[in-house]
Protein backbone atom coordinates (compact mmCIF):
# COMPACT_ATOMS: atom_id res chain seq x y z
CA UNK A 1 0.00 0.00 0.00
CA UNK A 2 1.23 3.28 -0.89
CA UNK A 3 1.65 6.24 1.39
CA UNK A 4 -1.59 8.35 0.00
CA UNK A 5 -3.64 5.24 0.65
CA UNK A 6 -1.73 4.75 4.49
CA UNK A 7 -2.92 8.26 5.36
CA UNK A 8 -6.15 8.05 3.53
CA UNK A 9 -6.84 4.35 5.80
CA UNK A 10 -5.15 6.34 8.84
CA UNK A 11 -8.08 9.12 8.76
CA UNK A 12 -10.89 6.02 8.52
CA UNK A 13 -8.89 4.77 11.92
CA UNK A 14 -9.06 8.32 13.74
CA UNK A 15 -12.96 8.40 12.78
CA UNK A 16 -14.12 6.17 15.92
CA UNK A 17 -11.11 8.15 18.21
CA UNK A 18 -12.49 11.41 17.32
CA UNK A 19 -16.26 9.68 18.08
CA UNK A 20 -15.11 8.63 21.46
CA UNK A 21 -13.83 11.85 22.29
CA UNK A 22 -16.61 13.56 21.13
CA UNK A 23 -19.12 11.15 22.58
CA UNK A 24 -17.77 10.36 26.18
CA UNK A 25 -18.23 12.01 29.05
CA UNK A 26 -14.74 12.18 30.16
CA UNK A 27 -13.57 13.38 33.53
CA UNK A 28 -11.04 15.63 32.43
CA UNK A 29 -13.41 18.55 33.11
CA UNK A 30 -13.86 21.83 31.19
CA UNK A 31 -12.32 25.03 30.01
CA UNK A 32 -14.04 28.44 29.32
CA UNK A 33 -13.41 29.91 26.37
CA UNK A 34 -14.77 33.76 25.45
CA UNK A 35 -17.06 33.08 28.05
CA UNK A 36 -18.19 29.80 27.20
CA UNK A 37 -17.69 26.66 28.41
CA UNK A 38 -16.15 23.76 26.19
CA UNK A 39 -15.18 20.42 27.93
CA UNK A 40 -11.40 19.09 27.34
CA UNK A 41 -12.51 15.68 25.55
CA UNK A 42 -14.63 17.95 22.49
CA UNK A 43 -11.39 20.17 22.50
CA UNK A 44 -9.15 16.82 21.79
CA UNK A 45 -12.26 15.67 19.17
CA UNK A 46 -12.29 19.02 17.44
CA UNK A 47 -8.01 18.27 17.33
CA UNK A 48 -8.72 15.02 16.15
CA UNK A 49 -11.16 15.98 13.43
CA UNK A 50 -8.76 19.01 12.21
CA UNK A 51 -5.81 16.49 11.81
CA UNK A 52 -7.89 13.87 10.10
CA UNK A 53 -9.81 16.27 7.56
CA UNK A 54 -6.26 18.07 6.80
CA UNK A 55 -4.80 14.44 5.92
CA UNK A 56 -7.36 14.47 3.20
CA UNK A 57 -5.66 17.69 1.62
CA UNK A 58 -2.32 15.84 2.77
CA UNK A 59 -3.15 12.27 0.55
CA UNK A 60 -3.71 13.90 -1.85
CA UNK A 61 -1.04 16.12 -2.33
CA UNK A 62 1.51 13.04 -2.27
CA UNK A 63 -0.38 10.72 -4.41
CA UNK A 64 -0.15 13.67 -7.18
CA UNK A 65 3.15 14.88 -6.62
CA UNK A 66 4.55 11.29 -6.53
CA UNK A 67 2.22 10.17 -9.65
CA UNK A 68 1.18 7.20 -6.89
CA UNK A 69 -2.69 8.07 -7.78
CA UNK A 70 -4.45 4.29 -7.79
CA UNK A 71 -8.03 3.19 -8.28
CA UNK A 72 -8.02 2.06 -4.81
CA UNK A 73 -7.17 5.39 -3.49
CA UNK A 74 -9.67 6.98 -5.68
CA UNK A 75 -12.17 5.25 -4.33
CA UNK A 76 -11.38 4.61 -0.96
CA UNK A 77 -10.35 8.47 -0.13
CA UNK A 78 -13.83 10.35 -0.98
CA UNK A 79 -15.08 7.31 0.89
CA UNK A 80 -12.87 8.07 3.99
CA UNK A 81 -14.22 11.66 3.83
CA UNK A 82 -17.80 10.99 3.65
CA UNK A 83 -17.34 8.43 6.63
CA UNK A 84 -15.43 11.40 8.32
CA UNK A 85 -18.20 13.63 7.87
CA UNK A 86 -21.22 11.88 8.67
CA UNK A 87 -19.89 10.36 11.71
CA UNK A 88 -19.24 14.10 12.59
CA UNK A 89 -23.02 15.11 11.87
CA UNK A 90 -24.46 12.21 13.58
CA UNK A 91 -22.47 12.96 16.97
CA UNK A 92 -23.71 16.83 16.52
CA UNK A 93 -27.26 15.89 16.38
CA UNK A 94 -26.44 13.33 19.10
CA UNK A 95 -24.76 16.31 21.02
CA UNK A 96 -28.05 18.61 19.60
CA UNK A 97 -25.55 21.06 17.95
CA UNK A 98 -26.62 20.14 14.43
CA UNK A 99 -30.80 19.77 13.43
CA UNK A 100 -31.10 16.86 12.47
CA UNK A 101 -32.15 17.64 8.60
CA UNK A 102 -28.61 19.34 8.08
CA UNK A 103 -27.26 15.75 8.81
CA UNK A 104 -29.87 14.34 6.85
CA UNK A 105 -29.36 16.91 3.52
CA UNK A 106 -25.32 16.24 3.66
CA UNK A 107 -25.56 12.77 3.94
CA UNK A 108 -28.68 11.31 1.71
CA UNK A 109 -26.39 13.94 -0.81
CA UNK A 110 -23.08 11.95 -0.25
CA UNK A 111 -24.74 8.36 -0.47
CA UNK A 112 -26.37 9.73 -3.87
CA UNK A 113 -23.21 11.08 -5.15
CA UNK A 114 -21.16 7.55 -3.81
CA UNK A 115 -24.12 5.45 -5.71
CA UNK A 116 -23.58 7.51 -8.97
CA UNK A 117 -19.80 6.34 -8.81
CA UNK A 118 -20.01 2.88 -8.28
CA UNK A 119 -22.18 2.69 -11.24
CA UNK A 120 -19.36 4.54 -12.83
CA UNK A 121 -16.29 2.14 -11.69
CA UNK A 122 -18.93 -0.77 -12.62
CA UNK A 123 -18.56 0.33 -15.95
CA UNK A 124 -14.90 1.11 -15.81
CA UNK A 125 -15.41 4.96 -15.10
CA UNK A 126 -14.14 7.29 -12.85
CA UNK A 127 -15.42 10.66 -11.73
CA UNK A 128 -13.25 12.96 -10.36
CA UNK A 129 -14.08 14.87 -7.58
CA UNK A 130 -15.35 18.47 -9.03
CA UNK A 131 -14.30 22.13 -7.90
CA UNK A 132 -17.19 22.97 -6.42
CA UNK A 133 -17.33 19.36 -5.21
CA UNK A 134 -14.18 20.30 -3.00
CA UNK A 135 -15.54 23.61 -1.92
CA UNK A 136 -18.62 21.50 -0.49
CA UNK A 137 -16.37 19.49 1.38
CA UNK A 138 -14.27 22.69 2.26
CA UNK A 139 -17.50 24.72 3.89
CA UNK A 140 -18.80 21.03 5.47
CA UNK A 141 -15.58 20.97 7.32
CA UNK A 142 -15.33 24.68 8.53
CA UNK A 143 -18.77 24.05 9.71
CA UNK A 144 -18.34 20.73 11.71
CA UNK A 145 -15.19 22.48 13.42
CA UNK A 146 -17.48 25.77 14.11
CA UNK A 147 -20.09 23.12 15.79
CA UNK A 148 -17.59 20.98 17.34
CA UNK A 149 -16.14 24.33 19.07
CA UNK A 150 -19.63 25.63 20.42
CA UNK A 151 -19.19 28.40 17.75
CA UNK A 152 -16.31 29.67 19.91
CA UNK A 153 -14.64 32.23 19.67
CA UNK A 154 -17.76 33.86 17.44
CA UNK A 155 -20.43 33.49 20.35
CA UNK A 156 -18.45 35.89 22.45
CA UNK A 157 -19.33 38.77 19.38
CA UNK A 158 -22.53 37.40 19.08
CA UNK A 159 -21.90 35.94 15.78
CA UNK A 160 -23.68 32.85 14.69
CA UNK A 161 -20.76 31.84 12.56
CA UNK A 162 -21.38 28.01 13.34
CA UNK A 163 -24.91 28.21 12.13
CA UNK A 164 -24.08 30.16 9.45
CA UNK A 165 -21.45 27.62 8.07
CA UNK A 166 -23.87 25.26 8.26
CA UNK A 167 -26.27 27.04 6.32
CA UNK A 168 -23.46 27.38 3.44
CA UNK A 169 -22.61 24.08 4.18
CA UNK A 170 -25.96 22.67 2.86
CA UNK A 171 -26.13 25.02 0.05
CA UNK A 172 -23.35 24.22 -1.25
CA UNK A 173 -23.94 20.63 -0.42
CA UNK A 174 -27.12 20.36 -2.51
CA UNK A 175 -25.42 22.95 -5.33
CA UNK A 176 -22.45 20.30 -5.87
CA UNK A 177 -25.09 17.64 -5.83
CA UNK A 178 -27.49 18.67 -9.06
CA UNK A 179 -24.03 20.30 -10.05
CA UNK A 180 -22.73 15.93 -10.21
CA UNK A 181 -25.88 14.50 -11.42
CA UNK A 182 -26.62 17.10 -13.79
CA UNK A 183 -22.91 16.58 -15.44
CA UNK A 184 -22.98 12.16 -15.14
CA UNK A 185 -26.46 11.90 -15.87
CA UNK A 186 -25.19 10.14 -18.94
CA UNK A 187 -24.12 7.22 -16.51
CA UNK A 188 -26.91 7.16 -15.11
CA UNK A 189 -29.12 7.20 -17.81
CA UNK A 190 -27.12 4.18 -19.65
CA UNK A 191 -26.98 2.12 -16.53
CA UNK A 192 -30.85 1.95 -15.96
Amino acid sequence: MNLPNRITVARMILIPVFMLFMLVEFPFGELKIFGEDITYAMLIATALFIVAAATDWLDGYYARKRNLVTSFGKFLDPLADKLLVAAALIGLVELQLVPAWIAIVIISREFAVTGIRLVAASAGDVIAASALGKWKTVSQMVAIIASLLHNIPFSALSIPFATIALQVAVVLTIWSGIDYFLKNKHIILRSV
